[in-house]
């Protein structure tokens, strides 16, 4: 096989793409990328022995984060960005090397991905090819599986680390543990409990990441608030922003003021409407559009330039690329990225000026959604919500959180939400809410039956007022509260956010439309048999299971 991926609910025949990946990425990105993360570990096993010499070297820990971000599905698919990433990897790592021998450290038993030198680009794509760097260079099934697990959540972990590192927070402890999980996968004396026990650290600190996140995201722009965004369209030509990083939408915004130009969100995006911050600005219109594998068709009548904060990109059809912008960790071939200057800032005149010369969007929808229900919102609902529950209007809370995705079967959700009873009510985040935030589901004594807490990384907000409702109804496990977990997922960021829902003990959880590819039986007996975890049946069937 020319490649080998298998870290998102797409992988081919459910097992893993081969030719050419589901996502649109080639054999050369899939194993730039596999290459990428085999110089991470090798950094980190450095930067551990010199943890251990307490040798001080150069910092590592947003080199690390980013190129973890670079590898998730839909985020990168820019062949030559990655090998300069690379190699770029491989000059620091030469350079803490260099620290630790003239420290007087002997350079003794590290692994080849610590120690691999390319002599120029052809060894470098040599190597990308090389067996050892794949993923199923870790022959035993099982440990793969899990040593897999562990780094798709810590991708996910280090794609929200990165957001909140652009507004000025960061933890060491978090960035230590990235490290320290990545140098445990080349470590063939770990045992499979131990593995195991490492992955829900990954929960544990999944958790702390996305409540940095939260701090970062509310202290600079206000607790979202219920709001009605806009999903129609002014006659001003527009940039349509995709992604999740809040600090380059607010960027753009200020520099966007006073051009005639609009502003609107797309997919993950739409969360950015309910911050108070964004709302004193006149050209953020709303929201143009729903989840990030419509985008070929909602780009077209868009008409005006894209910029992707992050991913999800799906590959651009017929001239769309040359009003795609990339920043961050995104990028594709032949579209122009956009780098912060030394302080962090970004300039976007370039594609300012190029959205002037374009026509207005084209309408393809009209009215309001209502979101903003992250955790502050919904505590200062609380009496409201409470007395729901013990009169009996709300039977159920159903968290359907997680991604969106092209495959068919994912109707399976939006079918689910319109055949829940009325006394439910639907919480959610990210982009799995496009299934069903524009049906007319209706409220409970005024309490909207879909309560979106916001982006993927807003599941946080999901698992802190579950762990506030337990506290109020004075429960001892958070299994008591009538909450069902229906989630749905894609890449990464979900893999993260059901570790942390693991390691906070819920239990019980469905996930689909299909269990990930990389969980091989006995890992995915592990979790069964622990933590409940479970596939999607029928509509019918999972409503009365739950319901139950």
């Amino acid at each position: 096989m020319s490649m080998f991926c298998y870290q998102c609910q797409e992988a081919a025949k459910g097992v893993g793409c081969t030719i050419k990946g589901v996502c649109g990425k080639n054999e050369d990105v899939a194993n730039l990328q596999d290459l990428l993360i085999y110089t991470l570990k090798g950094i980190s096993q450095l930067v551990l022995k010199a943890e251990e010499a307490n040798v001080q070297i150069p910092d590592t820990s947003h080199f690390i984060m980013n190129g973890l971000f670079v590898t998730i599905t839909n985020a990168n698919f820019d062949d030559a960005a990655i090998i300069n990433q690379i190699k770029t990897g491989i000059a620091l790592r030469d350079e803490i090397k260099a620290v630790l021998s003239n420290a007087g450290l002997a350079l003794e038993g590290l692994h080849d991905c610590a120690t691999w030198t390319p002599a120029n680009d052809e060894a470098l794509l040599e190597k990308a090819n090389a067996p050892e760097v794949g993923i199923l260079a870790t022959e035993n099934e099982d440990v793969r599986s899990l040593r897999e697990l562990i780094i798709y959540g810590v991708k996910g972990m280090a794609a929200y680390a990165e957001h909140a590192y652009n507004l000025g927070k960061s933890s060491d402890e978090i960035n230590r543990f990235m490290v320290k999980a990545l140098a445990a996968t080349l470590d063939d004396t770990l045992t499979a409990d131990e593995l195991v026990a490492l992955t829900l650290e990954t929960g544990k600190f999944g958790v702390d990441t996305m409540a940095m996140l939260d701090a970062a995201n509310t202290g600079t722009y206000g607790n979202p608030e219920i709001t009605e965004v806009n999903i129609g369209v002014r006659n001003n030509p527009a940039i349509l922003v995709s992604g999740h990083d809040l600090k380059d939408f607010e960027q753009l915004l200020e520099q966007t003021k006073g051009t005639g130009v609009d502003v609107y969100t797309h997919g993950e995006m739409l969360p950015a409407n309910y911050y108070p911050a964004f709302k004193k600005y006149d050209n953020f219109v709303g929201n143009y559009g729903n989840a990030w594998w419509k985008q070929n068709e909602e780009f077209e009548t868009f008409n005006g330039p894209v910029l992707f904060t992050t991913n999800c990109i799906v590959p651009p059809k017929g001239d769309q690329g040359s009003r795609i912008y990339t920043t961050g960790a995104s990028g594709y071939p032949g579209c122009k990225h956009i780098v912060p200057d030394e302080n962090g800032m970004k300039d976007f005149t370039e594609i300012i000026e190029h959205a002037k010369k374009l026509n207005p969007p084209v309408e393809i929808e009209n009215g309001t959604i209502v979101g903003g229900f992250a955790h502050a919102q919904v505590f200062a609902l609380a009496d409201k919500v409470v007395d729901a529950v013990k009169t009996g209007a709300i039977k159920k809370f159903f968290v359907m959180a997680g991604c969106d995705g092209r495959m068919k079967s994912r109707e399976y959700y939006t079918e689910f939400a319109e055949q829940l009873p009325q006394d439910t009510v639907i919480l959610t985040a990210g982009c799995a809410k496009f299934r069903y935030n524009k049906l007319p589901l209706g409220d409970i004594g005024g309490i909207p039956r879909v309560l979106d807490a916001g982006q993927c990384n807003d599941s946080y907000s999901l698992a802190v007022i579950a762990l506030k409702l337990k506290e109020i109804f004075e429960l001892n496990d958070i299994n008591e509260l009538p909450i069902a977990y229906n989630i749905a997922w894609y890449e990464q960021k979900a893999v993260i956010v059901l570790l942390a829902l693991l390691y906070l003990g819920v239990k019980n959880i469905h996930l689909g439309p299909t269990l990930p590819s990389f969980l091989s039986p006995n890992v995915a007996k592990v979790l069964v048999d622990t933590f409940g975890i479970a596939g999607i049946g029928t509509v019918d069937e999972d409503i009365k299971l739950f319901m139950a």
